[in-house]
């Protein structure tokens, strides 16, 4: 796609919180509609911010604009990281989602497109907004207290620890956390408020009225396949009266590989489960 097909618009709109910075990528024509993208958590959005733009030059060359807001402390919004709480962000989503329709593009579809730990903040934010909104999920974090353990991990790699040692950094950490004290990991200072938000997500389906679903998970198998957990939320979300799709394809866990790496297999399926978002 050229750069004249798409048109880039860099701004900060101020919410309750502070000031948020927006990145809104839309065609040139008018937009089919717009999709609002909920990041990774920490370190997994800076590796993936390459493959995001790949995938967002897709999207509005299929007719979409993107709308990729900083949520508090990421990116060039007001806070620092280890200020933000879980509400703060999921407040953001809110201010985000409502940017989107209410201001940018009134009266258009609009679809959450999340990364990894996005999607708990989707699910969340679909617990307190029941509405059949369309989502496309990429690699979803079924459970939030298993992330947090991941995270909480790097600490004891960094540092070449023991199965035993590791053990006992990681507990350490939530001792902190459970006392309302902040902890470093990885050059990330991480809140108790934010820790304590992640702990007690989990991917959850709505429980009636749910819109459409895809799920793009990645493996570096000959043959891919969706996940168990992927499955059974997939097996909820449909319960709960939305249209599922779930695929796997071949490609490398970008969000966290040593090097900038691509899955180009995302893009396209991702794609075509826009256009049958729109009108």
């Amino acid at each position: 796609m050229s750069l004249a097909a798409c048109v880039r618009e860099a701004f900060f709109v101020e919410t309750p919180g502070g000031a948020r910075f927006c990145l809104l990528s839309r065609p040139v024509a008018e937009a089919k509609g717009g999709v609002l993208f909920v990041p990774p958590f920490a370190e997994e959005l800076n590796k993936s911010r390459r493959m995001v733009a790949e995938a967002v030059r897709a999207f509005v060359e299929a007719g979409w604009a993107v709308l990729q807001f900083d949520l508090k402390g990421c990116g060039d919004s007001a806070g620092n990281f280890g200020d933000a709480a879980w509400a703060d962000w999921l407040a953001d989503v809110d201010a985000g989602w409502s940017l989107l329709g209410e201001r940018l593009l009134p009266g258009a579809p609009r679809v959450f497109w999340s990364l990894r730990a996005g999607s708990l903040l989707v699910s969340e934010w679909l617990k307190a907004h029941p509405s059949p909104v369309p989502c496309l999920m990429w690699q979803p974090v079924a459970n939030g207290k298993q992330h947090l353990t991941q995270f909480l991990r790097i600490k004891a790699a960094n540092e070449m620890l023991g199965d035993a040692d590791a053990r006992g950094v990681i507990a350490s950490l939530r001792a902190e956390i459970a006392a309302g004290r902040a902890i470093e990991v990885a050059g990330y200072e991480l809140s108790p408020g934010l820790a304590s938000g992640l702990v007690g997500c989990a991917l959850r389906a709505p429980n009636t009225g749910a819109g459409p679903l895809m799920i793009m998970e990645l493996s570096m198998s000959e043959q891919p396949a969706t996940s168990p957990v992927a499955v059974q939320f997939c097996d909820k979300w449909r319960a709960s009266g939305g249209d599922v799709h779930a695929i796997a394809v071949r490609g490398p866990a970008f969000w966290q590989t040593q090097e900038i790496e691509l899955a180009p297999a995302a893009i396209e399926p991702s794609v075509q489960f826009l256009r049958g978002c729109a009108p």
